[in-house]
């Protein structure tokens, strides 16, 4: 029974990790359904709401800014994940109205549970910055918003001793930490766009989050939110 134990729970959180993309997904229909719904009633009525200028989509450039939040196991057999905050910052280069190629990066921060120890050592912070490459698909739009899906894929290094000074880095997966190394990371989502102006949008972005810093792939959720700003016409 205790053999089972590990895999059935890693078995449950990469269940819920699932979960927790599909709500996100739902979510975003939710808001494609309100933006179509909006563009009716706003058809209908007299007043005009939303961006003065018309949002035409025509931009070349894309640039986006805003917060991170994702969760993480910092350690093969840590029966714990964590909550992992920090930035995000990408570029787009859209070769059409509906693909382009982008950039990514993000950094993040956090402190974990860990096994006892005799170092005395506990909630240590980890860190980890990530580079990523792929391409957005930019889908369902309208002078109000829009919803893109993107798949990006790169690397990821983590620092898991930046607060166990006087642990020896042989002896961190005693207390449950990785050590510090370089792995294949991806994230897999999508966004909606909500415009304030032609140039200017206010962003939400949910992650699927692909890892490889054991001996298999585990999977992650993670949001972020910010702002987007378009420029050069295509």
């Amino acid at each position: 029974m205790e053999k089972k134990m590990p895999g059935m729970m890693l078995q449950r959180k990469t269940t819920e990790a699932r979960k927790n993309m599909v709500r996100a997904l739902t979510g975003m229909l939710m808001a494609a359904l309100l933006i179509a719904g909006a563009t009716r009633a706003t058809a209908q009525g007299k007043n005009k709401i939303g961006p003065a200028a018309p949002v035409t989509y025509d931009n070349r450039y894309e640039i986006y800014g805003g917060i991170n939040l994702m969760n993480f196991q910092a350690g093969q057999d840590l029966p714990s994940r964590m909550n992992m905050g920090g930035g995000e910052v990408s570029a787009t280069y859209w070769l059409t109205n509906h693909v382009g190629l982008t950039a990514d990066y993000r950094g993040e921060a956090g402190t974990t549970p860990v096994h006892p120890n005799a170092f005395d050592i506990n909630r240590p912070l980890v860190y980890m910055n990530m580079g990523m490459l792929g391409a957005q698909y930019r889908g369902p739009k309208n002078h109000y918003a829009a919803i893109n899906y993107h798949a990006y894929f790169g690397a990821s290094h983590g620092v898991f001793d930046s607060s166990t000074g006087n642990v020896p880095p042989q002896y961190l997966p005693t207390i449950g930490l990785y050590t510090n190394r370089t792995k294949g990371i991806a994230a897999l989502g999508g966004s909606v766009d909500f415009n304030y102006s032609k140039n200017i949008a206010i962003r939400l972005a949910p992650d699927l989050m692909l890892e490889h810093f054991g001996t298999e792939t585990r999977q992650f959720f993670a949001i972020s939110a910010g702002v987007v700003y378009r420029f050069g016409k295509r």
